[in-house]
């Protein structure tokens, strides 16, 4: 009785977060346009919360409540499932286009983050000072990215999202504030439950987040990136998730080491951010090594979700 319950309460706060999320972009969206805010800087702002909003919510309030390996668990999840599952399903409905600047410029920030947090965690432990040069890395990386823009040769993401004409700056900020406040309500559901379902079935919060909460705050880019592909608007969906993961490696995985210090523990280096790390330099491997083609093929997908469904697996072995 107690595992449905908690298990209901999962999927309403899963449910509730992605839908508060939207509504909440929307409304941010609305503000910017109607504040008559530098398109840039509102762009980016919306790319920064749009990309990672849920993710960020639950590490803050998971970290906040004590629960800072279920924070850990859902940004490496996360990152894991976007790889392996979003883009290899999408991959595998149709092949991948590969932009340029996504190649030369976002991927490589991609790879560069990869690498220097995983210098950092490699003594497992995430410090305040983690916390706070992965918060550093983010601003480099998206002042970076801004200038490549006003230089005409940034990516296309930075653009503001388009907005409804009718949304009046009023509506705007009642979506805004609405979608916040549910956004830290579905937050704190989705956290209580999934710790709690941890503690009945004798798990690691590390793994409900790696597993159950990962998947759950990915819903919104799978759901999005496979629609792009059956309607075969894909070209963003590897700009997408690259800009996803970079948000979700430094500022979600930045809020456990400000808000609770933690250890980690040898699973979490080497099998959780391992997986992690390999997947985006596959990745990179499978991106580069098709530039000539200009697209990524489907069996790249599926080399990439085959790798997710394994990773799984051994998560639902290390868990008995």
């Amino acid at each position: 009785m107690l595992f449905l319950l908690y298990l209901v309460a999962l999927v309403i706060g899963l449910a509730a977060l992605t839908w508060s999320a939207d509504r909440f972009i929307n409304g941010a969206a609305g503000l910017a346009s109607g504040l008559h805010l530098p398109p840039m800087v509102a762009g980016l702002l919306l790319v920064a919360f749009g990309t990672s909003a849920p993710e960020i919510m639950v590490s803050v309030l998971a970290a906040l409540t004590g629960e800072p390996e279920l924070a850990v668990g859902n940004a490496l999840g996360s990152n894991i499932a976007n790889v392996g599952l979003v883009l290899g399903l999408t991959t595998l409905i149709a092949p991948l286009p590969l932009q340029r600047s996504v190649l030369f410029r976002e991927l490589p920030i991609l790879l560069a983050a990869t690498a220097i947090a995983w210098l950092m965690i490699w003594d497992r432990e995430l410090s305040p000072l983690d916390g706070v040069l992965f918060l550093l890395m983010l601003v480099a990386a998206m002042g970076y990215l801004m200038w490549r823009a006003k230089s005409g040769k940034g990516p296309a993401s930075l653009e503001v999202p388009d907005v409804d004409a009718s949304l009046s700056l009023g509506r705007a900020l009642w979506q805004f504030s609405t979608g916040l406040l549910i956004l830290v309500a579905s937050a704190r559901l989705l956290v209580w439950a999934a710790s709690e379902l941890a503690l009945l079935l004798g798990v690691e919060p590390m793994i409900v987040g790696l597993t159950m909460v990962a998947l759950g705050t990915s819903l919104p880019e799978l759901a999005a990136s496979l629609t792009a592909a059956l309607k075969g608007h894909h070209e963003m969906a590897l700009g997408n998730i690259v800009g996803s993961n970079l948000f979700n490696l430094l500022a979600v995985l930045a809020m456990p080491a400000l808000l609770s210090p933690l250890a980690l523990g040898r699973d979490s280096v080497l099998r959780d951010y391992g997986t992690m790390a390999g997947l985006t330099l596959l990745l990179a491997a499978f991106a580069y090594g098709m530039q000539r083609k200009g697209k990524l093929a489907r069996l790249e997908g599926g080399i990439l979700l085959a790798i997710y469904l394994g990773y799984i697996g051994w998560l639902a072995v290390t868990a008995r």
